[in-house]
């Protein structure tokens, strides 16, 4: 443990307790003599004016009870591992979307890096070993992203322009944003509708253009998203109206056991090793098109219209290949 994770770690101790810490105890949980946890103390105390005082009735140090709840670390005193993770996670988050808010969190991730080099923890041999890969990615407009983001946050209203992906037509409408989603790669908007009368999940790489109203946005409970918008299986669920029953191979199922298709899902493994899944589902699409990536390792066993839509579609997948 280095003096910073020392630190830190004395920190959470004190503040997590109402008896005094000994120096020998210190020591102990700060696996240090207690000579180098008296200098963690002082450096505590003296340097960052942590409220420790020394408890001669109790034989070693504490926090003082009138200031500590108003104590904190300074911002990013953070151990090691807390470090690196957020390294990592803002890595991710320079990357998601070809660089949409990376402008914006570029000098939070200088600070850390920083960090890191103080302590030689290597912040750029890090950053030249994550590797981040998305998949059918599609651009969303950085401009549109800020100003959906922003009125999140201040809770307003917008008036966007929609193009719909099946439709392919155009429509008008007022929105109030609900709470961003990333879902496989790309950016969705949970809002309530003010057209259509309800909640509906809009594709952010289809609003163009976005206004911000002045207009207070109209507020929907999160148990209401949750119910309306995840209760069933993808990103347009909906409330479930249908459970699918999926039977998975044995050699599939290697790699089903550790995979979520929905927090609902009831699986069960069979005897010759395979596994039965239950899925809620609503719309079938979505569905449709993950069940067919499992090409003969998966078979539909119910609801009967699911079954057939799934043969319907691989009907025509081999009719292509007749010739």
């Amino acid at each position: 443990m280095n003096k910073f994770d020392r630190i830190a770690e004395l920190h959470r101790l004190l503040a997590g307790r109402k008896s005094a810490l000994s120096l020998a105890e210190s020591g102990a949980r700060l696996d240090c003599s207690p000579a180098t946890a008296r200098r963690a103390i002082e450096a505590l105390r003296d340097f960052l004016g942590a409220p420790v005082h020394y408890d001669r009735r109790g034989g070693g140090y504490r926090y003082d009870p009138q200031r500590a709840p108003r104590y904190e670390l300074p911002p990013l005193w953070l151990n090691d591992s807390e470090l690196y993770a957020l390294m990592v996670s803002h890595g991710l988050l320079g990357q998601v979307r070809r660089g949409l808010v990376a402008a914006d969190i570029a000098p939070v991730r200088e600070r850390i890096a920083r960090l890191l080099d103080d302590r030689r923890l290597g912040a750029g041999e890090l950053a030249q070993r994550v590797r981040i890969v998305q998949s059918a990615a599609r651009p969303t407009d950085t401009e549109n992203f800020r100003r959906v983001a922003g009125a999140l946050g201040q809770r307003r209203r917008l008036r966007v322009v929609y193009r719909g992906r099946a439709s392919d037509e155009l429509t008008e409408r007022t929105i109030s944003p609900q709470r961003l989603v990333y879902y496989r790669d790309n950016w969705y908007l949970d809002a309530w509708c003010h057209l259509r009368k309800g909640l509906r999940s809009f594709a952010m790489d289809r609003l163009q253009p976005v206004y911000v109203s002045e207009d207070p946005a109209r507020e929907v409970p999160e148990q209401t998203l949750r119910e309306e918008l995840g209760g069933a299986y993808g990103i347009m669920g909906g409330r479930p109206r249908n459970t699918a029953v999926l039977r998975f191979s044995s050699e599939r199922a290697r790699w089903l056991a550790d995979e979520q298709w929905h927090p609902a899902q009831v699986s069960r493994v069979l005897p010759d090793g395979g596994v039965r899944l239950e899925v809620p589902y609503s719309r079938p699409e979505e569905l449709i098109l993950d069940i067919l990536r499992f090409g003969p390792d998966v078979e539909v066993l119910e609801p009967p219209a699911l079954r057939e839509a799934v043969a319907a579609r691989l009907r025509e997948a081999v009719a292509g290949y007749s010739d």
